[in-house]
């Protein structure tokens, strides 16, 4: 445990108070932006991706990134892999957290980029982005959207467009990066 992090937890449990790991400086996130293909909309906003983000793994990194995304209001989680087919979701943005096991992804369509992460990586993907599971060892996921906001599941069909287009564009900006929160991340990078 890191200094930072073990005063924190003295001094929350000393207040009785929640202790939350709070990082002496956030991890910068990659920036990755993605153009229209015809197939995949993709979207103007970047998709973000925090490397080492947390520590806790398993079980205990499950829980940790269902309490954190639920403090930053993205709720209606769930708990397991990352699709092997190309798809996005026209309406909503989605957090993915890997808690376990490591994953190829391929991100932004079939013309997109192949990204490897590791457990303690999180993955901000706007409505839209496409993504792919390429290949995975031991892969545990928690997935979550802003507001607990509804998600379809698009899988890059003739027909699909332009009614999700339409939708892509309505998705409004989330209040909190699902990690860092009401003062970073997205917040500050998204608009």
């Amino acid at each position: 445990m890191k200094r930072s992090e073990f005063l924190h937890t003295l001094l929350a449990g000393f207040f009785g108070l929640k202790a939350t790991r709070i990082l002496a400086q956030a991890p910068a996130p990659e920036v990755f932006y993605f153009q229209d293909d015809g197939v995949v909309p993709n979207n103007r906003l970047p998709l973000l991706l925090y490397r080492n983000a947390f520590e806790q793994r398993d079980v205990k990194g499950a829980e940790w990134l269902e309490n954190t995304f639920r403090e930053n209001n993205w709720y209606n989680s769930w708990r397991n892999g990352i699709f092997t087919f190309q798809h996005y979701h026209s309406i909503a943005h989605e957090a993915l957290g890997i808690y376990s096991g490591e994953v190829l992804v391929l991100l932004g369509g079939d013309q997109g980029k192949q990204v490897e992460v590791q457990a303690g990586t999180v993955i901000v993907i706007p409505a839209g982005v496409g993504h792919k599971n390429l290949g995975d060892h031991n892969l545990g996921v928690v997935g979550a959207y802003p507001n607990g906001m509804p998600v379809d599941i698009m899988r890059c069909e003739p027909g699909e467009r332009p009614r999700v287009d339409q939708n892509i564009a309505a998705v409004p900006l989330p209040d909190y990066d699902p990690f860092l929160g009401k003062n970073d991340g997205l917040l500050k990078i998204w608009n």
